[in-house]
């Protein structure tokens, strides 16, 4: 019998990391097929010499290429068995010069982007889709297009039977930021910049991977190169566990109505 298929559609190198890697690992033990697409190569991530995406002198090309090399170790580390990526540019955050690059992600063909991501579901037969939301959980423009592109692609698609987005609810996120704070922990945009507008009640999944949060945790020291996640790779691995060892998905989308999914993405397929 053909295993069951996760496919997880994130945007740049370390997303998988920062974002799923507790069900990438969970489902991966199981023996599951774990596939990642990456839509862009990062490359303006901070370069080798700590520049960011926008300074005048980043080495854009380097920061893709150690990207690439960090991406694969960090895949691995969290249970994915099929890494791709779609090869698109890093749009950088909102209101950067590079936004206006024409082979930038957040530019892409809606319908050539999203073909791609469908032709990858029916291969794979991907039952379950994870994407971020309509927000992009933080408002990258990057994120944002793999949601519109991703939710293009499972209309093109016949394999696939839900899509979640990964969500942090509004008191789980509130909470956080209070202990994070307590502790003088410095966050990451991803979470200080997080919409808090997913209301508890409509996280439709609660995935306990506490077992996992020391890979978790690896996988974002493997992108050594993105200096803001600093702290989290050198937290204690208690309050680590503590703070990631437990990932919220809201049901963006399913074929069949269910109501068995509240500890398992796959509950009920």
């Amino acid at each position: 019998m053909t295993p069951p298929t996760l496919l997880c559609v994130h945007a740049h190198p370390d997303d998988e990391a920062l974002f799923t890697a507790g069900i990438s690992a969970h489902y991966g033990a199981l023996g599951f097929n774990v596939v990642l697409i990456t839509c862009t190569d990062g490359r303006l991530g901070f370069d080798a010499d700590a520049r960011p995406g926008n300074h005048r002198d980043h080495d854009s090309d380097a920061t893709a290429s150690t990207r690439a090399g960090e991406l694969l170790r960090s895949a691995k580390l969290v249970g994915f068995t099929r890494c791709l990526n779609l090869g698109y540019r890093d749009s950088g955050m909102a209101g950067w010069a590079q936004n206006l690059d024409p082979g930038a992600f957040m530019n892409a063909d809606l319908e050539s982007a999203a073909r791609l991501i469908a032709t990858v579901i029916d291969e794979t037969n991907a039952a379950v889709v994870v994407t971020y939301d309509e927000n992009g959980f933080y408002g990258h423009p990057d994120h944002i297009r793999a949601n519109v592109v991703t939710r293009r692609a499972i209309e093109l698609a016949d394999a696939v039977q839900r899509l979640y987005y990964p969500v942090i609810p509004r008191g789980v996120l509130a909470d956080f930021r209070a202990g994070a704070s307590a502790q003088g922990l410095s966050l990451p945009a991803w979470i200080l910049d997080a919409v808090p507008d997913t209301p508890d009640e409509s996280v439709a999944t609660v995935m306990d991977v506490k077992p996992f949060a020391a890979q978790k945790q690896r996988a974002i020291a493997a992108h050594a190169s993105q200096i803001d996640n600093l702290d989290l790779v050198t937290m204690d691995p208690r309050l680590f566990t503590l703070l990631f060892g437990i990932e919220y998905y809201q049901r963006a989308w399913s074929r069949h109505s269910t109501n068995e999914d509240d500890t398992d993405l796959f509950g009920g397929l």
